[in-house]
C-alpha cells in the first residue's frame, strides 16, 4: 500500500491505495513514520501517491476504531519535520483530514492543477492533530487556518497557492520531475551547506513568529 524507493540520496515513498483515496490506515501510518525516521540519512525526500487523490485522510474503519486520535500522526509529521535533507509533498490530487498534516510538515508542497484541501475534523467531531493548527498558521495565517478548521471551507489548488498553503501547481505528467528538479541544488550541495540553510531559515522563521 506504500511503495518505498531510494535512487541515490533521494528517497521516495509514493501512497499506493487509489482504490480507497489512498485513506492511511495504521499499518500505513507506522510503516510511513519508519521510512521518514530512517531517512534522517537522505539528502531529499519526495511523498507522492498513486492515482487522482494523494490521501483522503484516515482510513474511515479504523477512524472509527481509535486511529483518528492515534498519537501515530503526530509520529509521523514529527520525523517528516526532523528531516536534514529537503522535503517535498508532491501531491498528486486532493489532501483531506489527518493526511494533511504530512504536507504541512514538509519543507515545500506541490501539486496538480485539480487538487483541493480540506480538514473537516471539526465536523467529525474530533480535534485536528496537535501540531496541524500551529504549522498550518504559520503558512498561511491563523485566519485562513480558521477557515479551513473551523469553516469547513474546501481550498482550490489556485486558492491554496494564494493563501501560501502550497508552493506550485504543476501539470499532472510533470509533477515528480518538477520535485526531482527542486531538490537537485540540495542533493548537489555538501550535506553541512544544505542542513545548515534549513536551520538558518527555521531561526529565521522562529524569528518572525515573535
Amino acid at each position: 500500500m506504500i511503495d518505498f524507493s531510494r535512487a541515490g540520496d533521494i528517497w521516495m515513498a509514493t501512497l499506493n491505495r487509489p482504490e480507497k483515496a489512498n485513506s492511511l490506515t495504521h499499518e500505513m501510518l507506522v510503516s510511513l513514520a519508519e521510512f521518514m525516521e530512517d531517512a534522517q540519512a537522505a539528502r531529499a525526500v519526495i511523498l507522492t501517491g498513486q492515482g487522482k487523490v494523494f490521501s483522503a485522510g484516515a482510513d474511515l474503519d479504523e477512524a472509527r476504531a481509535g486511529l483518528a486520535t492515534s498519537d501515530i500522526w503526530e509520529r509521523l509529521s514529527g520525523a517528516i519535520a526532523a528531516l536534514p535533507g529537503l522535503s517535498i509533498c508532491a501531491m498528486n490530487g486532493t489532501l483531506a483530514g489527518g493526511a494533511m498534516g504530512m504536507a504541512l510538515a514538509s519543507d515545500l508542497r506541490i501539486a496538480v492543477p485539480t487538487a483541493k484541501f480540506f480538514y473537516p475534523v471539526m465536523k467529525l467531531g474530533f480535534l485536528p492533530q496537535p501540531s496541524d493548527p500551529a504549522r498550518m498558521a504559520a503558512l498561511i495565517g491563523p485566519a485562513r487556518t480558521k477557515l479551513i478548521l473551523m469553516g469547513g471551507q474546501k481550498i482550490t489548488a489556485e486558492d491554496a497557492l494564494m493563501f501560501g498553503l502550497i508552493d506550485r501547481i504543476t501539470a499532472p505528467e510533470a509533477l515528480l520531475e518538477t520535485a526531482q528538479q527542486i531538490v537537485a541544488d540540495t542533493v548537489a550541495a555538501t550535506p553541512e551547506i544544505a542542513a545548515g540553510i534549513k536551520a538558518m531559515c527555521a531561526l529565521q522563521s522562529g524569528l518572525s513568529d515573535g
